[in-house]
């Protein structure tokens, strides 16, 4: 989480430097990238769970979390192989995203990138989570651990590829 914080906000600094179109060819790459991974890779490569891989995740969700928003693939991918439940793994992955959102809304708004427009449409976007926390909860009681896996994978990246195409 300490690698995470100190990434994300160098990233989310660094936007201000950064132009547009530059920031939308990385984001493609590293759609593309985790799409590929998830797909083909993740099932055949397991990662331990050592001080090396958390920093690695946490610079990699860092730097995701910081220019795109997106922190989720790799914190993902470290708390699948992490925990020994999907209870644990929930629990971790919402604790870890609470605090990380939390704590990089403080730093956009710092950086006078939380406008109105942004707080409109962020209310907006509260309706979503609660929807999808409602619909998730459901579906996360119904399912076992490996269709969950594969489940939060394919949703996560969709989304996030859907949101970020949207420009949202």
């Amino acid at each position: 989480m300490l690698t995470f914080i100190v990434v994300s906000t160098i990233a989310i600094f660094a936007l201000t430097r950064i132009e547009d179109h530059i920031l939308r060819r990385i984001l493609g790459v590293a759609l593309i990238v985790i799409s590929i991974y998830f797909a083909l890779f993740s099932q055949k490569i397991k990662l331990p769970t050592t001080k090396r891989v958390q920093v690695g995740a946490g610079t990699l969700s860092g730097l995701m979390g910081g220019f795109f928003g997106m922190q989720g693939p790799p914190a993902v991918l470290y708390f699948i192989q992490s925990e020994p439940s999907k209870e644990h793994y929930m629990a971790m992955t919402q604790t870890y995203f609470l605090i990380g959102n939390v704590m990089m809304t403080f730093v956009r708004a710092y950086n006078g990138f939380f406008t109105t427009t942004v707080l409109t449409d962020y209310c907006f976007g509260l309706g979503g989570v609660v929807i999808g926390t409602t619909l998730g909860a459901y579906v996360f009681i119904q399912v076992t651990c490996p269709f969950h896996i594969c489940f939060i994978i394919i949703t996560q990246n969709l989304l996030d590829s859907g949101c970020k195409v949207t420009n949202y």
